[in-house]
């Protein structure tokens, strides 16, 4: 039996089917305990003031007066969320938010378990560190997984490009990535991305922020199938 807590979900859901659904998939799953069902967002808001503890929502985009996605923005500090939605092309949307994942209604039990298994590896409970220890010369830098938008190979070196700065490392890229959660996808032989500062693909090239970084001829169907587009 696991020993670690279990992780606190809140439904936010107008839909009385939809909500009896994920009810259900996290009742049937072993990490994830329920908190609490919102049909409103401003049942939201209040449950989410109340209650201190929860760390993911599943929030339904298609929201009445407010959308899910604008209700997540207007946060000031959101636990991690997983989109549902009956509309595929509100993905590349949510992954501007840093959504950890969405659900295409209607989903598979084993479909919500991809989703819910990625809120291990984003380390919610803080069972392990959110972060690395990158060290650069002489200095050692404290990076947050969540400050990082892209890694880069270089040689025996390794660039990781963080919001604010650059840190060059030696390292193997192979050795590096192996430190990484699930929501860093590789999409060339050098370079790997931060999927949750995703805001559109064109061609062979992939947008974090304003920046366009190139996917390789094979990684490409696996960068799409990891983004579920």
């Amino acid at each position: 039996m696991s020993s670690l807590k279990p992780i606190n979900c809140l439904i936010i859901d107008d839909e009385v089917s939809a909500q009896e659904v994920l009810e259900h998939y996290i009742t049937q799953t072993s990490f994830l305990k329920l908190s609490g069902i919102c049909k409103s967002t401003k049942e939201a808001f209040k449950a989410l003031q109340v209650e201190d503890d929860i760390k993911v929502l599943f929030l339904d985009i298609n929201m009445p007066r407010e959308s899910g996605i604008d209700f997540y923005k207007s946060l000031q500090h959101p636990p991690q969320v997983i989109f549902t939605t009956a509309y595929p092309e509100f993905a590349v949307e949510g992954f501007e938010v840093n959504a950890l994942d969405y659900l295409l209604k209607p989903f598979s039990y084993e479909r919500f378990l991809i989703a819910a298994k990625k809120l291990k590896s984003v380390n919610v409970n803080n069972d392990k560190p959110p972060y690395l220890i990158i060290k650069e010369n002489k200095t050692l830098h404290k990076v947050n997984f969540s400050h990082i938008l892209f890694i880069e190979a270089l040689g025996d070196y390794v660039k990781v490009h963080t919001k604010s700065e650059t840190i060059t490392t030696h390292s193997t890229f192979t050795n590096f990535l192996k430190q990484l959660p699930a929501s860093f996808l590789r999409t060339h032989k050098s370079f790997c991305i931060n999927s949750q500062y995703m805001k559109r693909i064109s061609g062979n090239l992939i947008y974090i922020e304003d920046l366009s970084i190139p996917i390789g001829a094979t990684y490409k169907s696996s960068v799409l199938k990891a983004l579920h587009l």
